[in-house]
């Protein structure tokens, strides 16, 4: 008497019907620092003025202080992903050869 064994969908069973997906690449060092460096400028700049009036008497390093308790997490958390979003839109357009 013989026996079934069930078949397991593995990758290749399923290899005919599978639709390849494309993993995008991240972008380079360099591209993420340009970015990055995008995000910190005007937010230092803006920062330094918006903290002027109330800091001209502290020590500069409680300044910097400050200032990076402001910057960094917008940088990090608000900015920054939302720059990396449109370069990976940029990067995903199709090309206008003319």
């Amino acid at each position: 008497m013989a026996t079934t064994v069930p078949v397991q969908n593995t990758p290749a069973t399923t290899a005919n019907t599978a639709v390849p997906q494309i993993m995008p690449t991240p972008p380079s060092v360099h591209v993420r620092a340009v970015i990055t460096w995008i995000a910190i400028f005007p937010l230092v700049a803006i920062g330094m003025l918006a903290l002027a009036p109330i800091s001209e008497s502290w020590h500069p390093v409680l300044r910097a202080f400050v200032l990076t308790l402001i910057v960094v997490p917008l940088a990090v958390y608000l900015v920054v992903p939302q720059l990396m979003r449109g370069y990976g839109a940029l990067r995903r357009r199709p090309r206008v050869r003319g």
